[in-house]
């Protein structure tokens, strides 16, 4: 059974920074795609980060470039997702994703939310102006 567990959030001023936890279980983590999404209430989930495990390859969405950073330790099963200068806009519940990595010429993960196959619970950031 898939398991995966977001944690780190909490409140933030403009400006600061937090770092996400997501620890996991049930699969092979270091020959994966693990995502970060957002959801505003009373809005669509948003893909923040992916990254595929087998080569650290990692893809951010256009709202988070140049802020945001996701790495993994597949020793420990465990994804991060580093935010910093958090924006008030970043207020969220964040959560964290598991899905087989595609293949096409080369390993991917995707920032579509219907081609995520796992979600965990999430963990909710309050980033304050």
């Amino acid at each position: 059974e898939v398991q995966l567990q977001a944690s780190g959030g909490g409140e933030v001023q403009a400006g600061g920074s937090l770092r996400l936890s997501c620890t996991a279980s049930g699969f092979a983590f270091d020959n994966y795609a693990i995502g970060w999404f957002r959801q505003i209430p009373g809005k669509e989930r948003e893909g923040v980060s992916c990254m595929t495990t087998v080569n650290g390859n990692t893809y951010y969405g256009d709202s988070v470039k140049g802020r945001f950073t996701m790495s993994s330790d597949n020793a420990k099963n465990a994804a991060y997702l580093q935010m910093d200068n958090l924006k008030p806009e970043g207020t969220a519940v964040y959560f964290c994703t598991a899905s087989p990595p595609f293949y096409y010429g080369g390993v991917y993960c995707t920032l579509k939310e219907h081609l995520q196959k796992d979600w965990g619970q999430g963990t909710l950031v309050t980033v304050s102006s």
